[in-house]
């Protein structure tokens, strides 16, 4: 059948999966395997909006917005169409592209995804820890980082969560099938004719020998060796305290997560973009690059800024002093930035900490 190779596959795959979503993709697997098909409307039901799915990078100024949505697994062919999986593929080709533009100085990662398999993981979250230090990585979990798509968001600079949204399961298991007795209840017998001594290990014809669990539970031990080792080099921690803290292998939601060190801020994707692209200051508000600037015009924007602070503790424009009581006489409005006298600017070029933090209280 079209899909037995898929089943196969994802019998003997090792998953960074949330289990529930590995429950989808087997129930929608069967489904097609069987020689049926989901209509357009079936799948949006089953996996949200088809129009949603991950499709290319897009960008916003100088920052870049990668989608990685589904199941992640390291090459998806027909099952992405039923199970709106993306691959390591596809995601490292997309890293590549906008790495390549100097204009981008982030990557923002539109996740939400329960995780998927661990082949490739692994090499994709080694790619994006060596992008630190040359394009900022945010990871903003839009809706879900599971497992193996948290394994990818804790290589990332910071991790901001859906207020609803989850994060974490880090774990990895393996799944056996075992049609021994549904095929015995039906009256039916397979028998297989096999060279090799181990190549029937594990065969879904049969119940797994203790010796095919060991070797099983061995490949699974690895992986999740691996995995939190990943993670604690995201992290900056040790394996040992991902393996005992982070969740444990649960998914946390967004509050819990960042109590436990999965998270970093609470924010939506257009709060997190606002924040990296920059919003139009507030009136009169001074912008960062402004305290920078030694322009004339930058200049007696600051002198402005700082009659602003004067008239506001008090002091009379054209006096210098306070009144006795401590209160003006009057207060006259301050200059506007073009009425000021640019011979007397010198004084207004502090930008010590004490000078940058008190404009900033204005912003």
């Amino acid at each position: 059948m079209k899909y037995q190779h898929i089943v196969s596959y994802v019998a003997d795959a090792l998953w960074a999966l949330h289990p529930a979503k590995l429950a989808e993709l087997l129930a929608v697997l069967a489904f097609r395997a069987a020689g049926k098909e989901f209509s357009d409307a079936e799948i949006a039901a089953r996996i949200g909006d088809t129009g949603s799915r991950a499709s290319g990078p897009t960008s916003r100024g100088a920052v870049a917005v990668i989608p990685i949505r589904g199941v992640i697994a390291h090459r998806i062919s027909g099952m992405d169409q039923s199970s709106g999986g993306t691959s390591c593929e596809g995601i490292a080709s997309m890293i590549d592209q906008v790495a390549a533009d100097p204009s981008i100085g982030t990557i923002v990662y539109d996740l939400d995804s329960g995780g998927g398999t661990v082949v490739g993981i692994q090499e994709l979250s080694a790619k994006m820890f060596a992008l630190r230090g040359k394009v900022k990585q945010v990871a903003q979990i839009n809706s879900m980082a599971a497992s193996a798509a948290y394994w990818l968001a804790a290589q990332c600079d910071e991790r901001v969560c859906l207020p609803s949204g989850s994060a974490g399961s880090i774990g990895v298991y393996s799944a056996h099938q075992d049609l021994s007795r549904a095929l015995e209840k039906e009256g039916i017998s397979v028998e297989l004719i096999s060279a090799g001594k181990f190549k029937l290990e594990g065969s879904p014809f049969a119940p797994l020998s203790p010796e095919a669990r060991a070797i099983r539970q061995a490949s699974v031990d690895a992986a999740y060796a691996q995995f939190t080792k990943d993670v604690a080099r995201g992290l900056g921690v040790s394996p040992a305290e991902v393996r005992n803290g982070y969740g444990e292998g649960r998914a946390l939601g967004a509050k819990d997560a960042k109590a436990a060190g999965l998270v970093d801020r609470i924010a939506t994707m257009d709060e997190t973009l606002g924040r990296l692209v920059g919003r139009p200051p507030a009136a009169g508000g001074m912008r960062a690059e402004d305290l920078r600037d030694t322009s004339v015009e930058a200049r007696a924007r600051r002198a402005y800024i700082d009659a602003l602070i004067l008239s506001g503790r008090g002091r009379l424009h054209g006096a210098g002093e306070l009144r006795a009581e401590g209160e003006p006489s009057e207060l006259a409005p301050p200059p506007q930035p073009d009425a000021v006298d640019l011979d007397d600017l010198d004084d207004l070029e502090d930008l010590t900490a004490d000078a940058r933090a008190r404009r900033r209280r204005l912003l």
